[in-house]
């Protein structure tokens, strides 16, 4: 180090105490962040979990047509609260976590995420309702009561995604967990509740996806209480407004001077490209149900969803790498030595070569008893062809080699050429099911997934390979940025 110390941006906050130096100018928060990193992948990975046996009760409880529109309901649901609400949550979860650091006061970016929110959700109800007639009939095949649970369900998470970007910022983790874990659970009770028959019929398994938002939310008053608490009692221990300004805590006065420039368009092309790339994500996990809907019905959209599961049970899982890596390539990246840059693409390395032997290893289970391994977890109501589970089990190896070569390219400040790259990917796949060079829609969704998946990582992989670094997207270890993909990744689909 060409410096004796370093001072974090945590310590610059907290009276300019100097932070712990490490190997390449990079302070410990960067191993602690790690350590956060994985706690949230587990807590999502459990959650991932509880969220798969809501659908694994429910293709046993159901029958295929009605199955069939719990899943496009589900497809419908994530997709739009995706588009409306991922960008408050990114807004929220960086720059309360940046302020945090810096000792600057959080109202006014709470107050321009709140009055946007606000905005989307009355944006959302005025569009839902006039369209009313053709999501009902068309998308929903006239079900008065899905509907309902799509507008409402759409509404509380407006509520719950507010909720989870405050609480990523101000890293309240345990809480963060607690709120999306809960919502699994609410929801599988639901499913729960039908199976051993206290409740009946699609409309209480439908339910579910509606109370999970809902009654999640009772965990935000403890968030809340427990932030109150803290700015009384600094308020309290304060004598005056030198005392404050040396705790690195700033006085109400500060607070329209620091928040003067806040606004949507301070995060910059940055958060708007991590938007493209979880859209995108949303598009390769959820677009072919709704596809196959159009096509050919409500039971075949639960038919391709249960085939696409092979690829969501194991990005769930894998989510915990994902995440873990994020910070660890970051802090190699910004390190900036010849041995740091060699560990850099080590890893990546390791990480595809431990994928290529996940994905043969799966390769070889579906080959031997995919279809009736399928039929034990979903019920004997679908039968699956043992082709079709092969395509998707390769896609999954290259969406899986996709989503690590993409951590790279974000901790090399590659974000805004790999979302170019995910979104290109994402409509081709889309372009290609409707296209009908494969007659079967279903064996056209599956090649698509495999096409799609073996595009975007090629294209990824030379991002990768051959970058153009934009300064401004460089994420520093333990930054608001970093977070911000970290939190997006992690909470998806759940």
């Amino acid at each position: 180090m060409s410096e004796p110390e370093k001072r974090s941006p945590a310590a610059a906050g907290n009276g300019g105490a100097p932070a712990k130096a490490v190997e390449g100018g990079v302070t410990s928060s960067s191993a602690d962040y790690g350590k956060t990193a994985s706690f949230l992948a587990i807590g999502v990975g459990l959650t991932g979990v509880i969220t798969y046996a809501y659908f694994l009760i429910a293709s046993h409880v159901l029958s295929k047509p009605d199955y069939g529109q719990i899943t496009v309901l589900w497809s419908a649901v994530f997709i739009t609260i995706s588009t409306l609400y991922r960008p408050i949550e990114q807004l929220l979860s960086r720059h309360i976590s940046e302020r945090r650091v810096k000792g600057e006061p959080l109202g006014q970016p709470m107050r321009v995420a709140s009055t946007i929110q606000l905005g989307l959700s009355l944006l959302f109800t005025v569009l839902a309702l006039a369209l009313r007639g053709p999501i009902e009939n068309s998308l929903l095949e006239g079900n008065e009561a899905l509907y309902w649970v799509f507008f409402s369900s759409v509404l509380f998470y407006a509520a719950s995604y507010f909720a989870r970007g405050f609480l990523a910022g101000e890293q309240r983790f345990g809480l963060f967990v607690a709120l999306i874990l809960s919502e699994s659970c609410f929801r599988t009770i639901f499913a729960v509740m039908v199976a051993i028959g206290v409740l009946s019929g699609q409309s209480a398994v439908a339910i579910g996806i509606t109370a999970a938002p809902a009654l999640s939310l009772l965990v935000v008053p403890f968030a809340f209480a427990r932030r109150a608490q803290k700015e009384k009692e600094a308020s309290a221990a304060a004598s005056g407004p030198a005392s404050q300004s040396q705790a690195g805590t700033p006085g109400p006065e500060a607070e329209d001077v620091a928040g003067e420039d806040f606004s949507l368009a301070h995060g910059g092309g940055f958060a708007a490209a991590v938007l493209v790339i979880m859209f995108s994500e949303q598009a390769f996990l959820n677009a072919g149900p709704l596809i196959v809907r159009g096509l050919q019905g409500a039971a075949a959209a639960g038919f391709i969803f249960n085939v696409l599961m092979i690829a969501r049970a194991p990005l769930q899982l894998f989510q915990s790498v994902s995440t873990s890596i994020l910070p660890h390539l970051t802090t190699l990246q910004t390190s900036g030595t010849e041995e740091s840059q060699r560990e850099f693409h080590r890893t990546v390395r390791m990480v595809l070569l431990g994928l290529a032997a996940f994905t043969a290893l799966a390769f070889v289970f579906m080959g031997l008893v995919g279809p009736k391994a399928m039929q034990i977890a979903f019920s004997k109501k679908f039968t699956y062809d043992r082709e079709g589970l092969l395509l998707i089990t390769l896609g999954m190896g290259l969406y899986l080699c996709s989503v690590t070569v993409n951590q790279a390219c974000i901790a090399q400040g590659q974000v805004r050429r790999a979302a170019a790259r995910w979104i290109t990917c994402a409509a081709l796949y889309i372009s290609w099911n409707f296209v009908p060079i494969v007659s079967n829609e279903f064996r056209r969704v599956e090649i698509g997934f495999l096409l799609a998946a073996g595009v975007l990582f090629s294209l990824l992989y030379y991002v990768y390979r051959r970058p153009r670094e934009r300064a401004e997207d460089v994420p520093q270890p333990g930054s608001g940025e970093e977070l911000e993909v970290a939190v997006g990744m992690l909470d998806e689909n759940i």
